[in-house]
């Protein structure tokens, strides 16, 4: 009985632990995107957190844009942004003091990894 109680407790504590850590996502997170063609191009997020819904905003060469369909699972996330009526999904997964994410846009896919600005 007591070690039924005691991993439960444990399991809690992981879930909350994980739950605190990925807010620390709120905030600016700015990086690369490099493409097959060697373009590139500068990244910039404001990335808010609600609960295990993710809002904010992208920067984009048509200003900022609002993320879309922002779902936190754990310490990965997803979302898209539409520009220019095309909708561009995000993939991410939060390591605390970076952020990894992919960004796919049709058949068009590339990784990126963001950096916190201050």
């Amino acid at each position: 009985m007591k070690k039924g109680i005691i991993v439960t407790a444990l399991l809690l504590c992981c879930f909350f632990v994980g739950f605190a850590t990925i807010e620390n996502l709120n905030g600016k997170w700015t990086g690369t995107l490099k493409t097959d063609q060697g373009d590139e191009y500068p990244l910039l997020y404001n990335f808010k957190i609600d609960g295990d819904q993710l809002t904010g905003t992208a920067k984009t060469p048509k200003g900022d844009m609002p993320i879309n369909d922002g779902k936190i699972t754990g310490s990965t996330f997803t979302f898209n942004v539409i520009v220019s009526g095309m909708e561009i999904d995000h993939c991410g997964k939060f390591y605390g003091d970076s952020v990894g994410v992919d960004i796919s846009m049709g058949d068009a896919k590339s990784h990126s990894t963001l950096k916190r600005t201050p």
